[in-house]
């Protein structure tokens, strides 16, 4: 099947924007999955809805203290959706109820009416990457950008995960206009970004740690930035 065309054009910077970023983030070429994602889908899926909007350190803290709470997440199940709040507030990290509401939720979407089922997700690896991201975001707690996270890092699948610090790259090298939505900004990118699982791995890593250490929301670093002769928002911005 074609690709849709994004409704934007693809910028001749695309390629060199993401020569530059892996040179500078990723120098040895690694493409590397974040070490601290557990090896099961469920539990990876259930890391990445701690990780939302939520530091790094912090989700990993949650994530410790439901193990250890939870050997088994049958156990959480069990224990419910205050359980598993408690345990996540005590380990910091905020939105303590809504992420316990979201990983019961799923739980009990797979236990199924009987709370028999098999709490897995590893059907997701033989589905296509349409079923698999529909059946992802079936999921209570999932929408696009958690689902295109792991069909990226977990399934190996060419999604093109975007959050702010790639959506405020594309808006400040004027790829898309200011008054698109984020979502349709994550759309162009889908479109217009190669669809191979390294590409797309590249971009979003290097576009992410760009973002945190040199494209800052507030007071971006333009002067030690190796997009500067590229991007229209440089000289606008300052030597920062």
């Amino acid at each position: 099947m074609p690709r849709p065309a994004p409704d934007n054009p693809v910028p001749e910077t695309l390629p060199e924007v993401t020569r530059r970023l892996a040179a500078q983030h990723l120098p040895d070429g690694d493409l590397p999955f974040p070490r601290t994602r557990p090896a099961d889908l469920l539990s990876s899926l259930i890391r990445t809805i701690l990780g939302q909007q939520n530091t790094r350190a912090a989700a990993d803290r949650q994530y410790r203290a439901l193990r250890e709470a939870y050997p088994l997440w049958e156990a959480a199940l069990l224990d419910g959706p205050d359980g598993i709040e408690d345990t996540l507030r005590g380990a910091g990290g905020g939105l303590h109820r809504s992420k316990a509401a979201s990983i019961h939720g799923i739980l009990t979407t797979l236990a199924g009416p009987d709370e028999d089922g098999p709490l897995t997700l590893q059907h997701l690896s033989g589905l296509s990457d349409a079923d698999a991201r529909a059946a992802l975001e079936a999921l209570p707690g999932v929408g696009r950008h958690t689902a295109s996270l792991m069909l990226l890092f977990d399934l190996h699948r060419p999604a093109m995960p975007v959050e702010g610090n790639l959506d405020r790259l594309a808006r400040r090298l004027e790829w898309v206009p200011d008054g698109w939505t984020a979502a349709r900004v994550e759309r162009w990118f889908d479109a217009a970004v190669p669809r191979t699982t390294p590409d797309r791995l590249r971009l979003h890593v290097a576009g992410v740690r760009h973002g945190r250490e040199v494209c800052l929301s507030r007071h971006p670093r333009c002067g030690a930035c190796v997009l500067a002769d590229l991007c229209p928002s440089a000289a606008l911005l300052g030597p920062g």
